[in-house]
């Protein structure tokens, strides 16, 4: 049976909270750098024993992302909203989850999908346009792969598509259902003489010819 995939998908302002990652080896540097290809700004506290040299060069071009070398302690989740922990130690992963979790702090335990509160799925970026790709947890190959899909089916135009709908909704002067009603015309108007129409039909099929 097919399992149903009942997350709820958030886009959350790393700029405006507090990140902990707790150990910096091949995983940390990975976490690291998928949230800061997405959230460039984001506000990110390293702490770990060792760090991984492509990690100390991200901190190098990053003013945001700050590297405390020491062993783990309980009182680093001060102040953290969002935890993601990627230490080589299962025992102590398990430990700092539940020292979160009784501080009510989101958590992201790398390769261990029972400990997550959420998921680091894949994402697609193109302008404004931002779309969050999740398997549940049982797939990061399947997301990766999905993601590059996108990445070359959707066309830069989308981009473009967002920053004008945008201007147009701050130009319309009327309730909302009449908001909405003339911005669904603009969006076929638009999307009948652009690439974006094209790219946004995707066939079954064209799944299945990229994953085999």
């Amino acid at each position: 049976m097919e399992t149903k995939n009942t997350l709820y998908p958030i886009f959350l302002k790393l700029e405006k909270i507090e990140v902990l990652i707790i150990g910096a080896g091949a995983v940390g540097l990975e976490k690291l750098t998928y949230m800061l290809k997405s959230s460039p700004q984001a506000n990110i506290t390293i702490v770990s024993r060792d760090f991984h040299y492509k990690v100390v060069e991200l901190s190098h071009f990053y003013s945001n992302v700050s590297l405390i070398e020491k062993e783990y302690h309980k009182s680093d989740l001060e102040n953290v909203d969002l935890l993601i922990v990627a230490t080589d130690n299962k025992q102590l992963n398990s430990k700092i989850k539940q020292q979160a979790e009784n501080q009510h702090i989101l958590t992201n335990v790398a390769d261990n999908p029972e400990l997550c509160d959420f998921y680091l799925g894949g994402v697609v970026t193109k302008g404004a346009l931002k779309l969050g790709i999740s398997t549940n947890g049982q797939s990061p190959t399947l997301a990766k792969k999905m993601r590059m899909y996108f990445e070359d089916v959707l066309p830069d135009e989308v981009g473009f598509s967002a920053d004008l709908l945008n201007k147009i909704r701050k130009k319309i002067k009327t309730d909302l259902h009449h908001k909405i009603e003339n911005l669904n015309n603009v969006t076929i108007a638009l999307n009948a003489n652009s690439k974006v129409a094209e790219s946004l039909t995707i066939e079954k099929k064209d799944f299945k010819i990229y994953l085999n």
